[in-house]
């Protein structure tokens, strides 16, 4: 007989559609939606779908920020060191 402990996550239930699109809406909202990728990413009681979903976003979301750095910080190189100029 299989108990609840011996359950893989592959038994954890399918989520809707109605709630992805409540996950998505509450990610876009700017402060709001980073935090709770934090909660949904390392919570407990959330689905390891919804997990998985959020730490593949902050993964992405930390990409986009070094990349953010590395062009600004070479935009100001460039601009400082006069290579812009005619």
């Amino acid at each position: 007989m299989e108990t609840a402990s011996m359950r893989s996550t592959n038994d954890a239930p399918i989520i809707s559609l109605g709630e992805w699109l409540i996950t998505l809406i509450i990610t876009a909202i700017p402060l709001v939606g980073f935090i709770m990728l934090f909660v949904w990413a390392f919570g407990g009681n959330t689905n390891p779908t919804k997990a998985n979903f959020a730490k593949a976003s902050l993964i992405i979301v930390a990409i986009g920020i070094v990349l953010w750095f590395l062009f600004i910080g070479t935009l100001i190189t460039a601009i400082l060191s006069g290579g812009m100029s005619e």
